[in-house]
Order: C-alpha cells, then sequence, then structure tokens
C-alpha cells in the first residue's frame, strides 16, 4: 500500500492549494462590493427637503407669486450666508436649522439667525426630527432649549418640526403609522406647552402617506409647510386645504431652498406676531 500513501499529501496539497486560490480570487469582488456600499451621512447632516428630490423628483417653477412671499431655508451645508444679497434679491423671511435630534446644534446658527434679522427679515427656526433616536417631547424640548424657541415681536416664526424621510435608515424611522402620530403629537404637545404658539409641520405628502397612514387630525391647529418641487404645491397631506408656506425648489441662486409664503410680506409679519 506504499503508493497509497504517498498520494494522500499530493491530494491534501492540491485541496490547499486550490482552497487558497478561491479565497484570493474572491477577495477583489468583496473588496469591490463593500467599496459600491452608500455610506450612512453623519448624524447631524440632515437638512429640510434631503428626501424630496430622491423620493419627488422635480417638475417646474411656480409662475404665479403676486400674493407670495419669497423665503429661503438654510442649515450647516450654507455656512455662512450672504442675507444682503438674498434681501436684495427680494427673500423677506428665512428659516435656520438649529437642531436634529437631542444630539446635534447647528454650529452656523446665530450668524444665520441674527443676520437674516439684522437685514429686516422676518427669522425663525426648525428642528429635524429623529423619532428613532428620542422621544418627540424630549426633541421639543432640546429645540427650544437651543434657539427654537418663539416671542411676539412680529419678527420672530414660529418653529418648525422638520419630519421626512429618514436620510440615516428606514424612511419612517422604523415606526407604524400610529406609532409616527403619536411621535409627532408629542413634539407638537410639547412645543406648545414650552412657547404658547403652534408649531409649523414641514413635510412631504408622499412621505406623510407613507408614514402617518395621511393622518389627518393635525390640520385644524398645525400649520403646513408643503415641500413639492414642481410649478403647483398638488396633493396636500390630508385635513389640510391650503398651505402656510411652500418650498418649490432646491436650486434657487445663492441659497438652494427656496420657498414662498402663502400671503404678502404683511401676512409673514401677521403670521409671526400671532
Amino acid at each position: 500500500m506504499p503508493v497509497h500513501r504517498s498520494g494522500l499529501p499530493r491530494i491534501r496539497a492540491l485541496a490547499t492549494a486550490g482552497a487558497v486560490l478561491l479565497a484570493v480570487v474572491s477577495l477583489p469582488r468583496t473588496a469591490a462590493a463593500a467599496e459600491s456600499a452608500p455610506a450612512a451621512p453623519p448624524r447631524g447632516s440632515a437638512r429640510m427637503g434631503a428626501g424630496v428630490l430622491a423620493h419627488d423628483g422635480r417638475g417646474g417653477l411656480p409662475s404665479v407669486r403676486a400674493t407670495r412671499t419669497e423665503g429661503v431655508d438654510v442649515s450647516s451645508h450654507q455656512g455662512d450666508v450672504a442675507w444682503t444679497t438674498l434681501w436684495n434679491s427680494g427673500v423677506r423671511w428665512a428659516y435656520t436649522k438649529a437642531t436634529e435630534g437631542t444630539y446635534y446644534t447647528n454650529p452656523y446658527h446665530p450668524q444665520q439667525y441674527d443676520g437674516s434679522y439684522d437685514v429686516g427679515m422676518v427669522r425663525g427656526s426648525y428642528h429635524f426630527g429623529t423619532p428613532d433616536t428620542a422621544s418627540g417631547s424630549a426633541q421639543a424640548d432640546y429645540f427650544v432649549d437651543r434657539g427654537g424657541g418663539w416671542s411676539a415681536d412680529g419678527r420672530t416664526l414660529p418653529g418648525v418640526l422638520d419630519i421626512e424621510w429618514n436620510p440615516y435608515g428606514d424612511a419612517c424611522y422604523g415606526k407604524s403609522q400610529s406609532a409616527m402620530v403619536s411621535w409627532i403629537r408629542d413634539f407638537l404637545d410639547q412645543y406648545r406647552y414650552r412657547t404658547g404658539r403652534d408649531a409649523v409641520l414641514y413635510t412631504a405628502t408622499s412621505w406623510w402617506k407613507q408614514c402617518t397612514g395621511n393622518y389627518a387630525g393635525f390640520a385644524a391647529t398645525t400649520p403646513l409647510w408643503i415641500a413639492r418641487y414642481a410649478s403647483t404645491v398638488g396633493e396636500l397631506p390630508a385635513g389640510w386645504d391650503t398651505y402656510t408656506m411652500w418650498q418649490y425648489t432646491s436650486t434657487g441662486p445663492t441659497v438652494g431652498d427656496h420657498d414662498l409664503f402663502n400671503g404678502t410680506p404683511d401676512g409673514v409679519r401677521a403670521f409671526a406676531l400671532g
């Protein structure tokens, strides 16, 4: 049986060599797959309208603006904003991101919030809600305590809850439609308790349908800021028969996100006053 004994090591060697070769050949494919997988953006980087273009696309631009007033919304992505340039172009109101979740504060908020006020604009702050990280009431408190408050001076707009597609994971933040409605209610109730004003709700109709089941119960008290990049606002979420503000593009001059208030400049100031 010596022939058979001498053949065993040879068979083992061939098997080992084949396994090594297979592993070496498969390595580049594994690395390429890892490189092609999109990385999640860092927490804190979310901004108003972050998911609108990807989910709803872009159409035309509004044609009738005579009874509407131009505004902008900004975040840390814009850094220090050229507010005089925007004022000279006809922008009369602005919102700046103040907070996200209970873990992020916009470092540019003071320049953006105070700078818009200094050139004559009516301005306010918004909070990017992340229902998967903390309760609605906790996030409302975090927002109010870090620049999201309101005062009846005619120049300060009520705070905004930006609730839309999750840029960090599941579109609805892992919540059922009823749980999402409860989270939003928790935020709105706490904001009203802290400031005496109803917060504005920023959202897109398609997200609202998907993640709340097109809930209509907030419309009676909550002003709507609708997101739709088209020539008309289109269908509104259930319960609202009109909008207060409309984010109509993410590609405007000077600052990308441009908005229309559904009224005159005097109407903007009256809305701020409450």
